[in-house]
This record gives C-alpha cells, sequence and structure tokens, in this order.
C-alpha cells in the first residue's frame, strides 16, 4: 500500500516574513477525504561550533513560542536562493564572532514533518577564528562555552530542549567517539 496523499485543494491562509500557512484539502490512501494545516518555511541552518579546546558554543536567546530562554546552537533561517553552506558561514560569524576554517555538513533533517516543511541543514565547524558578532536588531543573545562533559549532564538533566540542538551535538558526539 501506498502511502501518498493527493492534494486536491491548496489555500493560502496566512503570508509571513518567516512563515507561511496553508490548509490543504487531501484524499488519503484509503480514498476519504481530509485536510491538512501545513507551515511553510524557506529552511534553516544550525551549527555545532568547536574552540580549539574542544569547547562547543551555544547561545542563551528567549524564544517567545516557547515562551523561556533557550541554549542552542547557533542557527538562522535560509534567506531566498541562499546556498546552506553560506549560509551556515554566515550565522556562525553573526551569532557568535567567530568564523570557521573547517566547516563540514552533518545531516538535513526535517524540525516537525507532522505540520511543517521547515528543512534544518546541520553542521560542524572547527579550526575557529574570533571576528565580531553582528546579531539582528531584534536578536539578543549571549554565548557560552561548554564541555563535552557539561553537554552530557545538560543532556541528561533534559537542560536542552531544542531539536536541531540536541540533533546536532549527539552527532557530532557519534563522530567523534565522546563518552558517555
Amino acid at each position: 500500500m501506498k502511502f501518498k496523499e493527493k492534494t486536491i485543494e491548496s489555500r493560502e491562509i496566512f503570508k509571513g516574513k518567516m512563515i507561511n500557512l496553508r490548509l490543504d484539502t487531501v484524499e488519503l490512501p484509503n480514498g476519504k477525504i481530509s485536510t491538512r494545516e501545513v507551515v511553510e518555511h524557506p529552511g534553516a541552518v544550525a551549527v555545532v561550533a568547536l574552540t580549539s579546546e574542544e569547547k562547543v558554543l551555544l547561545v542563551r536567546q528567549y524564544r517567545k513560542a516557547c515562551e523561556e530562554e533557550l541554549l542552542e546552537i547557533p542557527a538562522g533561517k535560509l534567506d531566498p536562493g541562499e546556498d546552506p553552506d553560506d549560509a551556515a558561514i554566515r550565522e556562525l560569524e553573526e551569532e557568535t564572532g567567530y568564523r570557521a576554517e573547517s566547516l563540514k555538513k552533518l545531516v538535513s533533517c526535517y524540525t516537525s514533518p507532522g505540520f511543517a516543511d521547515e528543512m534544518v541543514h546541520i553542521y560542524l565547524a572547527e579550526n575557529l577564528t574570533p571576528t565580531s558578532q553582528a546579531t539582528d536588531e531584534d536578536e539578543f543573545l549571549s554565548i557560552h562555552h561548554f564541555s563535552w562533559q557539561e553537554i552530557i549532564e545538560m543532556l541528561k538533566r533534559g537542560e536542552l530542549k531544542d531539536a536541531k540542538t540536541v540533533t546536532g551535538l549527539l552527532m557530532v558526539m557519534v563522530q567523534k567517539g565522546v563518552e558517555l
């Protein structure tokens, strides 16, 4: 049995600066009709940045949707037509004030495929050189350095709640053989 849903009608509900919302009427694999609310997002990048001392850079910022401050790997949305590699370099420097000599793509994954089409491209950045931080005018964040042991403890305590951050950190931990 194929599980594809056939779109019968698609209607734009909202068009914003960061996201769009559409309502799709679909035919299900069993022939029944249903609706799907879909958030359209241009995609994003996220970067696990490691200092020469093997410290992980995380940014702390308030996230209105969650109504709390979160610790996250540096990240940001893609500009229209922007290459994810270029966006990763840009976001790392804007948010942390570091440029990476080495940038490696780790994975691309959907953030919330039940209702959004956002794909986040996660990178590992190493051999960092300090430059200058240049956050957006509506972006307020602080930069923090953590050892792998501190990261592991924060993960165990459930303090890192952002999916792209957890995914990126675990990908790097597996690749680098960080012991739990």
